[in-house]
Parts: C-alpha cells; structure tokens; sequence
C-alpha cells in the first residue's frame, strides 16, 4: 500500500488534481492488468496498474483512445495519465459506471460503428504497433489488404503458435490457408477502416444514460468486417446492434466466410495466450475456411 500511496503522489504531481482523502476499490474482470477505482470528492477515476516493462502496452492503449476519440463517432473514456513509476505502469482513465447495451442503447452503438469505420486511411496498418491482449500485435502500413492479413495477422500467430510447441496439423493447415486467402478476396476489396480491433461483449458497453462506450481498443486500420466478426465471436451484441449496423452500412454477401478467418485471429491468439483448450477450436475453423476455397 506505501507503493501505491507513492504512486497517487506522483499522480498527483503529473496531473494537477488533489487525491488526498481518496477511496480506493479493486475492480475485477481483466486477465493482464490489476484494475482499481479511484474515488475524491472531486474525480472518479480508473487505474490499470501493471509492471514497469509492460508500459508501452498502455501507451499504445493511450493513443487508441485518443485515436478513437478523434473521430468523434463513439465516447471512449478520456485519458488523464500514462506513465511509469517505480515498479509500475499505470494507465488511468474517466471511470465510467457501465452496464450492458440493449435496446436503444445497442442500436445507437451499430449506428455509431458504422460512422467510426467510416474514418479512413491511405494505408492499412497503423502509426505504431501495440498489442491484441498481451500478445504483440504489428502495424506496419501495407498498400493493400490481403498482405497485411496474411503477413502481420494469420501468418504471425500461427508463428507464436509454432514457437508456443503447436505445430503439426496446426501448421500445415494453416499455412495451406494463409497461402490460398485470395480466393475470399476475388470480389471485395475492403476499405481501411479505422478500427477498435478487439471488440468483443466485454469491451463496450452503455453508461447511465444509454450513451455508448468502448475501451481497451486495439486500433489499426483495416477491414470493418473484422471488428463485425469479433462481436460474434463471444456474443454480447443483440439484433438491435446488427439491424443498425446494416441499416447504416451494409456488409458484403461474402462476409459470413470471412467472419471465421478474422475470428481464427482472435481463437489462435487465445490459444497462444491461454493454451491447448482452444486448439480444436482453431483446427475445425481452418478446415472450415479450407472447405470454402475449395
């Protein structure tokens, strides 16, 4: 607690506000960071803390949500601090008091998807890498899509997978896959969208007065379709976001093909974050997507 006391000292230097007579809660839910609210008279706010070599993942958070927020389509919350001290990084944000989207709430959010991924750019990638969870994620700025999927999404997990000890089938297959994608491709040519990148149940939600948020982005420009599969691919999202979204911006005839590639994304990074359980679960979406390009 005296390192943490440390800690609300120097947070208090870097950003100008009194924490003195603070209220301090744990806040569960995260499988990396430790999570707390912080509460004064004045300020609620919410501190991810974890160790200091982790920082770079929190300020490519940081610059997601200030990316996110630029494009003035969906609340994020507002970054106060993003730093290192002693031991620690530390993230701390807005603490906004959540619940679930439904209803009005859920179609105002696909509506408001729909205007975020109307923000392009020139390249697909992004200005800096960041990670996927825990995981590495890279953004170098690729001409086109089908490169950049094959190169720096597919092919780099089933790298980590490979150097994690799942080859074999695995493998093999995949490899067949990464080199056949064109044929999912040969009548669409995906946009660069801005994207939040890891958008599942877990990572947006409504505050109390049914305004939407999202957090914890991944950001990069790419491909809309992906952050439509990955609001599949856990569930949390009703039909009133779905009818929105369509409404507003209706996807491609060959999007259901492509949901399960952009969810193999997410499956074998689960897989190489937290282990063998999701292996047969990347092994059929494979055959599944081989069975398509045959």
């Amino acid at each position: 607690m005296s390192q943490f006391n440390a800690l609300l000292t120097h947070l208090e230097q870097q950003t100008g506000h009194s924490l003195q007579n603070h209220r301090l809660s744990s806040v569960g839910g995260g499988d990396i960071n430790s999570a707390y609210k912080l509460q004064t008279a004045n300020l609620t706010w919410f501190i991810k803390l974890n160790h200091a070599g982790l920082y770079d993942m929190f300020a490519a958070e940081a610059a997601g949500l200030q990316e996110l927020a630029a494009s003035a389509s969906v609340r994020v919350p507002q970054l106060i601090s993003v730093g290192q001290f002693g031991q620690h990084a530390y993230l701390v944000l807005e603490f906004i008091d959540l619940r679930p989207l439904h209803g009005a709430s859920a179609g105002l959010f696909g509506e408001q998807l729909a205007l975020l991924h109307r923000q392009k750019q020139a390249y697909f990638g992004w200005q800096r890498d960041n990670t996927i969870g825990s995981t590495p994620q890279h953004n170098p700025k690729y001409p086109d899509w089908l490169s950049f999927w094959q190169q720096q999404r597919l092919g780099k997990q089933l790298q980590f997978a490979a150097a994690n000890g799942y080859g074999g089938n695995l493998q093999k297959q995949g490899g067949k896959l990464n080199a056949g994608l064109a044929a999912l491709f040969r009548t669409y040519q995906p946009q660069a969208s801005l994207l939040h990148g890891d958008l599942w149940g877990g990572n947006a939600g409504a505050d109390q007065h049914g305004v939407p948020v999202m957090y914890d982005p991944a950001c990069y420009y790419g491909d809309r379709e992906t952050d439509l599969a990955m609001t599949e691919l856990f569930g949390g999202f009703g039909p009133d976001f779905y009818a929105a979204y369509q409404a507003h911006w209706p996807l491609d005839a060959g999007y259901p093909a492509r949901k399960t590639l952009y969810n193999l994304y997410h499956i074998l990074n689960h897989l190489n974050l937290f282990g063998s359980s999701y292996l047969g679960q990347a092994n059929n979406m494979i055959q599944r997507l081989l069975s398509e390009l045959s």
